[in-house]
């Protein structure tokens, strides 16, 4: 045994009744995706300009996602726990209108779904 592990203490932890802790709780470690939506009313500019933003993407992966999006209608522009999936999907909401575009009247969807 190693002595710089070795302690004459013992801590006990708490038993968990895995039947009283709620569904959600169990799933808190679940990988969430956000997905981004295709659109009409963004060019490809913006879409790579508020990826490297928000992502901090470099150009080159942010213009294959904006390739993706325009051609499957979707991407997938991250994966994690889910307060931080939430967090990027507002703040793709919140990117705001493509100035490049008349047509554009607001920012981008953007929706969350469980990773497989």
């Amino acid at each position: 045994m190693n002595p710089a592990f070795s302690t004459s203490e013992t801590t006990t932890l708490p038993a968990i009744d895995l039947e009283s802790v709620q569904g959600e709780e169990l799933l808190s470690d679940t990988p969430w995706n956000v997905v981004l939506l295709d659109d009409d009313f963004h060019t490809y500019d913006y879409v790579v300009e508020m990826l490297m933003a928000i992502f901090g993407y470099p150009m080159r992966r942010a213009f294959k996602m904006t390739v993706e999006v325009d051609t499957r209608k979707r991407v997938i522009v991250w994966t994690g726990h889910l307060e931080k999936a939430e967090a990027y999907r507002d703040q793709i909401h919140a990117y705001g209108a493509d100035s490049r575009m008349d047509t554009s009247k607001g920012s981008m969807s953007a929706i969350l779904e469980k990773a497989l």
